[in-house]
């Protein structure tokens, strides 16, 4: 009797539930008669994430499962958990949230899904190249539905957390794409049309690359970095070993790489504004804006984020190994020496206002550079980025980072103060690191400060706003007088 009371009551919980649910979905149906069924085959995470937003956006969600009882609780109360075949039979879009090498376990639900839209958001484990593509072979699998690629860029806690980045379908029904892309739009994304069904393995493979814009940019740094550290070992390190058999080796894990990382910093930060310059002199060159860049300066351009964040990076360190060099043994030992030398040459006052002056104005110059480019660094973001219209945008990151880079620049100059005049300098016969560093840099101001010239800005200005050296407009009269007509004047 009380097994038989147990099972009762167990049927009549679930009997509730599921009168519960079709309420909500008949209440779902009258405020929104034309929202379709969703339906969602697995139950891993991206189901889970899935399902959360899609209840959220008002739709009604059937998630498809072999063992329904076993999930259920890891879903939202708003989503009925049901059969596979129960999901794939009612709802309108089904997403296959299922791994690629799974798909064969649908194989039953050919005539369920049948004429429905097939929304595959599965990815590959590895990059590949020569396809097929995991929805190809879904559509191969299920010739009579609609497959459609998408939500595979988005992550679990993109869904979860609701950012509005960019959603890549393609698919070769447009009825269903279009289904899809509005399924998109009412979720809180914004699709992204990429076109037929053959260029899904495209879509598949972008998940897998690991910061493909950050390649160059990253690779340059190192690059200047190793360059920077070697040339600064061959002058502090190398040359007082040969030439006086003096060793300093200690400097190699952190006084060396301190004096590289801002030579890096300042390098890469005039190359975040060079390829705008190099932009504006050809416009100027060739009198127009509608031709095209050459790829590399359009590569160039496209990658000055990227340059810019890795030299703030630079930046970041340097402060932080410069704050870090009072705490070395060997700097507290060379104090001691000097204090105990200065004693023994009966010196009661070793102030200098040369060098207080200069020190002085070194940091404080320098902490100026760094807020800039934290400001720089930080508006970069897209959340903030989206806060701010175009003006501001623009007199950030072109106003604001030009004198970021003015001020990095005298930064190095007082670094320099006058070590550009003394001999000893020069070891190897090779200028200081700082000399080969501002040679960049003032090339970027120069040619900053030529466009600034009123005729040279104004042209530019022109140009910019579609004027054209090559071709003028007039006004010409006709014979009778009634109207007047274009004339499009070459002086080719």
């Amino acid at each position: 009797m009380g097994a038989w009371l147990g099972r009762g009551l167990g049927r009549c919980v679930i009997l509730s539930g599921r009168n519960v649910l079709r309420s909500r979905r008949l209440e779902a149906s009258m405020s929104d008669p034309s929202a379709p069924v969703v339906g969602i085959l697995g139950t891993g995470d991206f189901s889970r994430s899935l399902a959360r937003r899609l209840v959220a956006s008002g739709y009604i969600v059937l998630v498809g499962s072999r063992t329904p009882k076993r999930f259920v609780s890891l879903f939202p109360e708003e989503a009925e958990v049901t059969s596979q075949i129960d999901a794939a039979s009612q709802a309108d879009i089904v997403f296959i949230a299922v791994c690629p090498e799974h798909h064969s376990t649908l194989s039953d639900l050919k005539q369920a899904l049948a004429g429905k839209t097939l929304v595959d958001v599965s990815n590959g484990l590895r990059i590949s190249q020569y396809g097929p593509s995991n929805a190809e072979l879904l559509a191969d699998r299920f010739p009579e539905s609609w497959v459609v690629k998408g939500f595979n860029t988005i992550s679990a806690w993109s869904l979860q957390m609701g950012p509005r980045d960019g959603s890549k379908q393609v698919g070769d029904n447009s009825k269903a794409k279009i289904s899809v892309m509005e399924l998109c739009r009412r979720m809180g994304f914004i699709p992204v049309d990429m076109g037929l069904l053959s260029s899904s393995l495209e879509i598949e493979n972008l998940p897998l690359y690991l910061f493909p814009s950050w390649r160059v940019p990253v690779l340059g740094t190192l690059a200047l970095f190793i360059f920077f550290y070697l040339y600064n070992f061959i002058q502090d390190i190398l040359q007082p070993y040969v030439t006086a058999g003096k060793n300093f080796f200690y400097k190699m894990p952190i006084e060396t790489v301190n004096v590289t990382l801002p030579s890096v910093a300042l390098v890469l930060l005039s190359l975040v504004y060079l390829p705008g310059l190099c932009a504006a002199f050809l416009q100027l060159w060739l009198g127009t804006k509608y031709k095209r860049f050459p790829d590399w300066l359009d590569q160039w351009l496209t990658m000055r984020k990227q340059l810019g964040l890795c030299s703030f990076l630079c930046s970041v360190l340097h402060a932080i190994y410069s704050l870090c060099l009072p705490m070395r043994k060997s700097a507290r030992y060379e104090l001691l020496n000097l204090a105990f030398k200065q004693v023994n040459d009966g010196v009661e006052i070793s102030w200098d206002d040369e060098k207080v002056w200069r020190m002085e104005l070194y940091l404080s110059v320098g902490i100026m550079a760094l807020g800039l480019l934290s400001l720089l660094a930080i508006t970069s973001l897209p959340s903030v980025a989206n806060t701010v219209n175009w003006r501001e945008f623009s007199f950030v990151q072109s106003t604001l980072g030009y004198c970021a880079l003015a001020m990095a620049t005298i930064h190095t100059l007082l670094f320099g103060w006058n070590r550009a005049f003394i001999p000893a300098q020069y070891r190897f016969f090779l200028p200081p690191t700082f000399l080969l560093v501002l040679i960049l840099p003032f090339l970027v101001l120069l040619g900053r400060l030529a466009l600034l010239v009123p005729c040279v800005a104004q042209r530019l200005r022109q140009i910019r706003r579609g004027w054209e050296k090559s071709h003028h407009i007039r006004f010409t009269l006709l014979q009778d007088g009634s109207q007047n007509s274009l004339e499009n004047v070459s002086h080719v």
